[in-house]
């Protein structure tokens, strides 16, 4: 079988480590070339020490420019800004991408977009193979529950996440707006303080909690007068996330160009 080299961006991180155990770990994937900011101290270590998995020949570097010959999909949870950098580096190079980095701006998600008419691409908020069944539930519970109920997205996530909602909360309530024919940033409600007045039903509300070590937690509400629907899902650690974003570079590292993302990658499109 042939391998597929991976490069995983933010090496250094929680995630950017356990990118690396994970697709050391997944038959078919090869981690070959892994980055880190320049500054960082951990540039010119082996990715697989840092990981805790001994030599790879993988050795950390400051910028995906030193090694795009060296990997076939690059696996990157960073920033947004570094994102941009990644992929317009990665378009010129002809490199596939799986992408888990949330909290893009408008401009920067049709840049992604756009780069998906040279190379082939995965990009989801959450790589987690439950979540991705979850946001095909909801689609249902919106299309069967949605205009009779209301509806709540509660996240929570570990005290360093800088942004909320999350983007997989926000992903939610795309799907959920979707079905209802609803344009989201119209109707969202983020938190609630004071005298708000009675609840509009066509409105999603939002609520985001910050607290200690919480890898992700989602759920939603589909209330009705006497009886509530909740679809929830719960991450124990962040390996199902990494997993999943392996089983994105696996799907991807065939296909010459296209915008994917994991519901095309465990086949729950359509």
């Amino acid at each position: 079988m042939h391998e597929i080299r991976v490069a995983v961006a933010g090496a250094g991180g929680r995630m950017g480590r356990t990118l690396i155990s994970a697709a050391h770990a997944t038959e078919g994937l090869r981690v070959t070339a892994a980055t880190e900011q320049s500054e960082s101290a951990l540039v010119g270590v082996d990715a697989g020490e840092l990981a805790g998995l001994g030599r790879i020949g993988a050795p950390i570097r400051p910028d995906l420019d030193e090694v795009l010959a060296d990997f076939d999909v690059l696996i990157d949870f960073t920033t947004p800004r570094a994102t941009m950098h990644h992929l317009e580096l990665c378009r010129d190079a002809r490199c596939r991408m799986v992408i888990g980095t949330t909290g893009l701006t408008p401009d920067q998600r049709e840049a992604v977009s756009e780069a998906a008419i040279d190379i082939a691409l995965v990009q989801a908020p959450n790589m987690s193979v439950g979540v991705n069944l979850c946001f095909k539930l909801l689609d249902l519970a919106a299309r069967v529950m949605g205009e009779d109920t209301d509806v709540e997205i509660i996240e929570a996530h570990h005290r360093h996440k800088v942004d909320a909602p999350s983007g997989t909360a926000l992903r939610m309530g795309e799907v959920i707006c979707d079905a209802l024919g609803r344009d989201l940033g119209a109707v969202a409600v983020h938190g609630r303080h004071g005298h708000t007045g009675e609840r509009d039903r066509q409105s999603v509300g939002f609520g985001s909690i910050r607290a200690g070590d919480t890898v992700g937690e989602h759920s939603v509400w589909f209330a009705a007068d006497g009886e509530r629907v909740e679809i929830a899902h719960k991450a124990t650690n962040r390996m199902t996330f990494a997993r999943g974003a392996c089983r994105a570079a696996l799907w991807v590292a065939p296909r010459e160009r296209g915008h994917f993302d994991m519901q095309d990658v465990l086949g729950l499109r359509g």
